[in-house]
């Protein structure tokens, strides 16, 4: 599809028309300073034109009619959104009540909301006639786990006091740039993301999720940025309050004269300060060494926040085109086994032709990678996977819900180990999965806190250990389990299994199962999902309505169709095992509906 993307700032306005499906751009559209005298707006490689200081919205509504006039035909329009919220964790197809939406969530994206906002009123007016896709900055980071997302305060003091995340649509474009570079299932791999412009963010992606990032509530916290502080005491902002500044003069103060800008004396150019620090400039050689630490610092922590890390990914304007700061952060990264190869990283050169170069030595365990981002691309291709399929609709078929209960999967080694040599499974019942099968074994798991006796152990046997458990069992037990799809155990708590003959102290292999439905492959093509899409899940019951996110598809010839809830989520739908729902299916837009069987 010929998609054309909006990323609308108070002061700049970026715009591409592309295909979705290769990345070709037909044209590009850069205006800068807007609002200034020295407003300027350039098309493609042409020379630059001056706009006159004119508002953003009159801006808009001149060259937005003319991209689309230059570029032909247009078949879906995508736009950056900043801040989606609680509400939008996903791109989402735009109304009337979407538009409000983003403009009601102003308060906590004030200087960028308003002019997504901006944009999209424009070019909606201009081009009514197709699809308009908001892509959420903050989506890619709604699978932050509670300990990741949640402030230390009185959560009803403020309640969307929380951490959202930003520069998503990078994040997750990059990482799944690297893992197709490394020839490896992006959900097994555990990568560092680094986004480095004059707005800085890092992102710990682990299976496939965001489970940890540098920004929070607001673009302000984390890593030194351009001309914003980033990560500070919030003491120093009371004693500035005390020292008699105003908020405004405060929220002037670190978001736009902080940062690079604020300790160089420049105005935070990566550039000037580089070329000023080799130049003796102290205050610059001070800047760049506050920039380099704290972003080691947080490669440090995410590292250990996932147990290790597969791929160090540098990205954005800074990220791709300096080979100092590259260095820089990673000359002391050799404790994680990340060694940087001199004469590659000064090589290093990134862009459509070749969108990662791999500055790693060969001796590196860690790879250490400079990645091309193109947030047009990612936005074009999630415009396009709504656009296509916007008005079609599957054919409404049944399915069946399971609510898994607490149980364990074992290898032929620990069965032995807990049922005597030479044991074998015996099956009690068959599951719903073809050769699926609930066992007459039970075990006790045990846990720091307490133990949960009686678990029952499902056949056949299995290459690894692992123990499904809900969150109230986690609580219980006095662990902290990550969500994860089944087989994926590496780096989750371990606990003891108990059993008859013995016992076996686990290192690893406790998880709480992703939500997820099994389909065949003509269940998949029939309600248009593929496996790996991350869908929607809306029941309606009598009195619990509610919408389950991050509902896993698998796919295999082997499977039959079924979702699985575990138990909590279950009893937070009032669900029974005799529930089933209708899936009615768009492209990347699934939707269940919950029908209690009578």
């Amino acid at each position: 599809m010929r998609i054309a993307t909006i990323n609308c700032g108070s002061s700049s306005l970026k715009a591409d028309v592309l295909d979705s499906s290769t990345g070709d751009r037909v044209l590009r559209l850069r205006a800068q300073r807007v609002g200034d005298a020295e407003a300027s707006v350039r098309w493609d490689d042409a020379p630059a034109q001056p706009l006159g200081s004119r508002p953003l919205e009159d801006v808009l509504g001149e060259l937005l009619p003319m991209l689309f006039e230059r570029a032909g035909a247009v078949d879906a329009v995508g736009h950056r959104v900043v801040h989606g919220g609680d509400r939008f964790v996903r791109p989402t197809l735009i109304d009337d009540a979407v538009v409000q939406a983003i403009d009601e969530l102003t308060p906590l994206a004030p200087l960028h909301n308003p002019a997504n906002h901006a944009g999209i009123v424009a070019a909606r007016l201009a081009l009514p006639s197709v699809p308009h896709v908001a892509v959420f900055d903050t989506a890619f980071h709604t699978t932050l786990p509670s300990r990741a997302r949640h402030y230390a305060i009185d959560p009803t003091l403020l309640p969307q006091a929380r951490r959202f995340g930003f520069h998503g649509t990078s994040h997750g474009y990059v990482a799944r740039t690297a893992a197709a570079a490394l020839d490896a299932p992006l959900e097994s791999l555990r990568v560092i993301t680094c986004h480095l412009g004059n707005g800085a963010s890092i992102c710990a992606v682990e299976n496939g999720r965001s489970v940890e990032t540098s920004m929070g509530m607001t673009p302000l916290e984390g890593l030194v940025m351009g001309t914003r502080s980033g990560d500070i005491d919030p003491g120093l902002i009371l004693q500035l309050l005390r020292g008699g500044r105003d908020i405004d003069a405060v929220d002037t103060l670190l978001n736009r004269k902080s940062g690079l800008a604020g300790v160089s004396g420049t105005s935070g150019d990566m550039r000037d300060i580089e070329r000023r620090a080799a130049e003796g400039d102290e205050r610059c050689r001070l800047a760049l060494k506050l920039f380099a630490h704290r972003l080691r610092k947080y490669i440090g922590a995410y590292a250990a926040a996932m147990g290790g890390v597969d791929a160090i990914v540098f990205t954005a304007g800074i990220g791709e085109n300096s080979p100092g700061i590259r260095h820089r952060v990673a000359q002391r990264l050799d404790f994680l086994g990340a060694r940087l190869d001199e004469d590659l990283n000064r090589d290093a050169k990134v862009g459509a032709q070749t969108p990662v170069f791999d500055i790693s030595d060969p001796t590196s365990r860690v790879k250490l990678l400079v990645v091309a981002t193109d947030e047009a691309r990612a936005i074009a291709e999630h415009t396009a996977a709504i656009a296509e399929h916007h008005d079609d609709v599957a054919e409404t078929k049944t399915i069946p819900i399971a609510v898994s209960a607490r149980h364990i999967h074992l290898t032929q080694d620990a069965v032995e180990a807990l049922f005597g040599a030479g044991h074998q499974l015996t099956p009690r019942n068959d599951l719903s999965q073809p050769g699926q099968f609930a066992c007459e074994e039970t075990l006790t798991v045990v846990g720091p806190k307490r133990s949960l006796e009686k678990v029952r152990v499902l056949g056949p046997t299995r290459p690894k250990n692992q123990i499904e458990v809900s969150r109230t069992d986690e609580f219980w037990l006095g662990v902290d389990a990550p969500v994860r799809r089944s087989g994926h155990v590496a780096n989750s708590p371990g606990v003891t299994l108990q059993g008859p003959a013995g016992s076996l102290t686990l290192t690893e292999g406790l998880i709480c199962a992703a939500r997820h439905i099994h389909m065949t492959p003509q269940d998949a093509a029939d309600f248009g999902v593929d496996n790996g899409d991350i869908v929607e899940v809306r029941i309606n019951s009598e009195d619990r309505d509610l919408v389950f996110g991050d509902v896993l598809i698998r796919v295999s010839p082997k499977y039959a169709l079924e979702m699985h809830v575990d138990t909590d989520e279950a009893n937070a739908a009032e669900l029974s095992r005799r529930d089933e729902g209708m899936l009615v299916a768009t492209k990347g837009t699934a939707r269940l509906t919950h029908r209690e069987r009578r």
